[in-house]
């Protein structure tokens, strides 16, 4: 296995953190091969990694360490499964947006599963530093927000800036547009398709709450299409990545591999709930400067033009 061989199934390797290129990729690419012998569809490897993440989840509600460490090997085996859809379909030519969409929910589906049971362990829990007292109702609160508030929308926004620029390098970008998914959504008939018109609805509500978060890179893409069309010119496509290159290491952080080793060491710990608390702090801090900085170049940018 040549480094070049698996370097070529990646999106870019600009976007690529040190962990994924000297592991977690090497793997991907074996298992794709693997899976491509086997003339196995990508989709169906996402699939797969879905019923192991959630796994996962059911795994960390028990507290002993054999369950600890049987839900990590799970959940480290479906983000190599996650690696190895992607790297199929780059090597296949089997890149579909219904693969992109799959993607994006095994992700969801994975970490959903793992708050709902750790919420569920801790509520008979006891509170630290509180003389006894269970976690009971405020870790569901804590949950809501460390989850479908802030996390949601950190990963929503680490993954469409590594799209935007990947866009910008002339790499293997996957940035929609919501109004162009809804045109499709309302053209694509109920009785034929109708799995494919409900995927598209969500699709579409995830793709306008990445741009509602971004309004400067908006109107900066909107500045660039009526100049130059869909055509990026080499020049402007070097000094935009130039700029927001160095947010790509926040982008990378807000994804999967430093949420994963922080959750892993406060489960091997017995404290999940600092896990938590990391999500609502730590994260929350790297989301707000990064955003804050991109959309400064953004608007720097659209001046410029």
């Amino acid at each position: 296995m040549s480094n070049s061989a698996v370097e070529a199934t990646y999106k870019s390797k600009d976007t690529e953190e040190w962990l994924d290129i000297h592991f977690t990729r090497p793997i991907g690419y074996v298992l794709a091969r693997f899976f491509g012998a086997l003339n196995v569809h990508p989709n169906v490897v996402t699939v797969i990694s879905i019923f192991l993440g959630v796994f996962a989840g059911f795994c960390w509600y028990h507290t002993t360490m054999d369950w600890t460490v049987l839900g990590i090997a799970m959940l480290m085996l479906a983000n190599f499964l996650d690696s190895a859809d992607g790297q199929l379909a780059r090597m296949t030519g089997k890149k579909t947006l219904w693969g992109r969409l799959l993607d994006g929910f095994a992700g969801d589906t994975w970490f959903a599963s793992i708050y709902i049971f750790l919420v569920f362990r801790l509520m008979y829990e006891p509170m630290p530093f509180f003389d006894g007292r269970i976690w009971g109702v405020w870790i569901w609160i804590i949950e809501f927000f460390s989850s479908l508030v802030f996390h949601s929308r950190q990963a929503s926004l680490a993954d469409y800036y590594r799209n935007v620029y990947l866009l910008f390098h002339g790499d293997h970008a996957e940035l929609n547009d919501s109004r162009e998914l809804a045109a499709e959504q309302a053209v694509t008939p109920w009785k034929e398709r109708w799995f494919w018109k409900i995927g598209l609805f969500f699709y579409t509500g995830y793709t306008r709450s990445q741009e509602k978060m971004t309004p400067q890179f908006q109107n900066f893409r909107s500045a660039v299409r009526e100049k130059y069309g869909d055509a990026i010119p080499s020049d402007l496509g070097q000094e935009f990545c130039r700029r927001t290159f160095r947010f790509l290491k926040w982008t990378n952080i807000s994804t999967f591999n430093t949420r994963a080793i922080v959750l892993y060491v406060t489960l091997l710990i017995g404290q999940p709930w600092i896990y938590f608390i990391f999500e609502l702090t730590v994260m929350n801090v790297i989301f707000f400067c990064m955003r804050h900085g991109h959309e400064k170049v953004c608007r720097e940018m659209t001046e410029k033009l």
